[in-house]
């Protein structure tokens, strides 16, 4: 494995560094007080927009995508990781709440039609306005469990009807589209599940829910409905004959796969701004000079220092195109669960100023807690590790 940092992936981080210090944390810390996510109208957003991004990585209608030159590190996985991991140190839920056609962009780019690629990410490609698209399974009855959404799929001549409710669902309620798991039968498993774009004020799409959350407040987490949508069959992602050897199925686990280093990222950055606030506050407050102070904050140090090698490897298989299913979960669950103790230590050092709420210790705290819920919680992917360690296949 190589991890070595060249120049442009060092202009990269510090160009992020930068941003991070003077835009993001500032405005996370603005919307973490008012206890609101940034509105759609913020200056922050507009400024985005006005640098050139929250825009798609599509290159446009009849235009070849450019393929990565040998050796632009800038466009690894692992680069994206290391970003991620520094735009979190600063606000993870800045970074989540973000204009662009988010997380169900890759699957559009792999598996959409051409026709479904200009429709559905040709505005993102010179934005007018701030714009967001997003990725739905969550359900209130399924929660972490991916192959067991309720959401239905019927076809109906040439159209097909949803209904179900969706929860937790980033920025839904901002967004142009949103591309909702569905299943056409739940009795037949992963085989059976369809993705379909959903366009926004498409009638009996509504019931939006804007959830109050303990930490994670700069973006928007939304509960909703689809009661008898009626979409055209063009809008089922790829076309039926993509759905075939439950590629449904494969169509969010691909989103997991690629998302859940990325949220491992998250919680490493997470930790280490923890553990750089840690000893600020232990240095102004004379505790240092306790050995177990020191050693406990050493400890967290050292295992975020694993899990980000971990979570590297997860990128790194990613980028040689090799299986990363169990790095992904391991990266996952150990980052998630060292990041919390990491603010769970942080609150020990703060003591009473801690129940002041005034602190950005105790605010990473209960954003942390989010990193072993989001994308499969720690159990679901102990559950992933565990079947994998003694070779059984996935449930169908």
């Amino acid at each position: 494995m190589e991890f070595s940092i060249d120049k442009p992936m060092r202009e990269k981080l510090e160009e992020a560094r930068e941003r991070g210090r003077t835009e993001v944390r500032p405005v996370g810390l603005e919307a973490d007080r008012l206890g609101r996510a940034i509105p759609v109208d913020h200056p922050y957003f507009l400024k985005l927009i006005k640098r050139g991004e929250g825009r798609t990585g599509w290159p446009g209608p009849g235009v070849q995508a450019e393929p990565p030159r040998p050796g632009d590190s800038t466009r690894s996985t692992v680069m994206a990781l290391l970003l991620a991991e520094e735009y979190a140190y600063w606000d993870r839920g800045v970074g989540v709440g973000n204009p662009g056609p988010g997380l169900p962009e890759s699957n559009v780019l792999s598996m959409g039609t051409d026709e479904q690629k200009e429709r559905f990410l040709g505005i993102f490609l010179k934005p007018d306005r701030p714009r967001w698209a997003c990725f739905a399974m969550t359900e209130p009855g399924a929660g972490s469990d991916a192959a067991g959404i309720q959401t239905s799929a019927r076809k109906d001549g040439d159209a097909w009807i949803l209904n179900g409710a969706k929860c937790f669902i980033g920025s839904a309620s901002r967004s142009d589209w949103i591309l909702v798991q569905t299943t056409i039968d739940p009795s037949k498993g992963r085989g059976a599940q369809r993705a379909f774009f959903v366009e926004k004020d498409t009638p009996g799409l509504g019931g939006f829910k804007i959830e109050k959350k303990m930490g994670m407040k700069a973006y928007e987490s939304t509960s909703f409905t689809l009661d008898d949508v009626r979409i055209p069959a063009a809008n089922l992602l790829g076309g039926e004959e993509r759905y075939q050897q439950q590629a449904g199925f494969k169509t969010a686990m691909r989103t997991f796969n690629a998302g859940r280093p990325v949220i491992a990222a998250n919680a490493v950055g997470i930790g280490r701004a923890v553990i750089d606030e840690s000893l600020v506050f232990a240095r102004e407050h004379d505790l240092l000079g306790d050995v177990r102070v020191r050693d406990r904050i050493e400890h967290s140090a050292r295992q975020l220092r694993k899990a980000r090698l971990l979570c590297l490897r997860a990128g790194w298989l990613a980028d040689q195109q090799r299986p990363n299913i169990l790095e992904a979960s391991m990266s996952k669950a150990l980052a998630a669960t060292v990041a919390y103790d990491a603010a769970s230590l942080g609150m020990e050092l703060l003591g009473s100023v801690g129940a002041r709420g005034d602190h950005l210790i105790e605010k990473l705290y209960r954003d942390v807690k989010a990193m072993d819920i989001v994308e499969g919680t720690g159990q679901i992917q102990r559950v992933i590790m565990s079947r994998n360690l003694v070779g059984l296949s996935s449930r169908g």
